[in-house]
């Protein structure tokens, strides 16, 4: 068995601490960032290998998006792909000795305006995402993992309003359908909600907010999905909200999964 986390950690270098604390707590076995924010050769690695992490994949640009795994377990590079052309570091894969493939996504937040005429930032989180369908459509994933920050909130009670955020980017129809034509390509399972069937659930809760805990606007756009084959090997699901009342927190939280695999 091992249990896997994704997070986006809005800068690993700023927020070394922070992860440096969910690994001892938590000691997950693999932990995939998100916006770490920093070229691969500045990511603080020793500290992460000082608690265990000995095995690293990764990829980086200054300043913006990036995404790395970090692992207890051997895991070796399995590539990466430039969605949408954009140049931009937002997917990195690793294998691990059992054959399974952790994919990790930072899909583009898309910007304010759901409209790819007004805004060159929607049109490229929908490209991003067709581009996700149609890989997995032309090379169905097996035995695979895929994790991240996907930037949309699928159900209505992934949102703490679902007619208010209708037309907020991240929960907006247009963005659900695509999201939904890229899972449904690769037969993904949400692991999340298949252990965690109903309820409001939360993984991003906004910096504007006073009291984000009292006002409690969140939204699930952390994901963990895997592939038919090895999805009744994912439960205990869980989501840690007290992460985002940390000091200095990211706005988003960890999301776990296990898998006895």
């Amino acid at each position: 068995m091992f249990t896997i986390a994704t997070w986006n950690i809005n800068s690993v270098r700023l927020r070394e601490a922070l992860v440096a604390r969910l690994l001892t707590e938590e000691a997950p076995d693999i932990l995939c960032l998100q916006e770490t924010k920093s070229p691969v050769e500045h990511i603080p690695l020793e500290a992460f290998r000082a608690l265990g992490y000995n095995y690293f994949v990764a990829r980086g640009q200054k300043g913006y998006n990036g995404v790395a795994i970090l692992s207890k377990l051997p895991i070796e590079d399995a590539g990466d792909r430039d969605y949408a052309g954009l140049g931009h570091a937002r997917h990195v894969a690793a294998r691990l000795e059992n054959g399974v493939t952790v994919h990790n996504f930072y899909v583009p937040a898309g910007g304010d305006i759901p409209d790819r005429e007004q805004n060159l930032k929607f049109g490229q989180k929908l490209d991003f995402l067709t581009e996700m369908r149609d890989v997995f459509h032309a090379d169905r994933p097996a035995r695979a993992i895929m994790v991240g920050d996907l930037n949309i909130a699928p159900r209505e009670d992934d949102v703490w309003n679902h007619k208010a955020l209708l037309k907020i980017v991240s929960h907006t129809p247009v963005e659900v359908e695509h999201l939904a034509a890229a899972q449904d390509a690769g037969k993904w399972v949400d692991v999340t909600r298949k252990d965690i069937p109903q309820g409001m659930l939360y993984s991003w809760w906004s910096y504007r907010a006073r009291d984000w805990d009292a006002a409690d606007k969140g939204r699930r756009l952390d994901h963990i999905w895997a592939t038919p084959d090895i999805a009744n090997a994912g439960h205990g699901s869980r989501i840690l909200r007290p992460v985002r009342g940390w000091q200095q927190p990211s706005d988003h939280v960890p999301v776990l999964a296990n898998f006895d695999l």
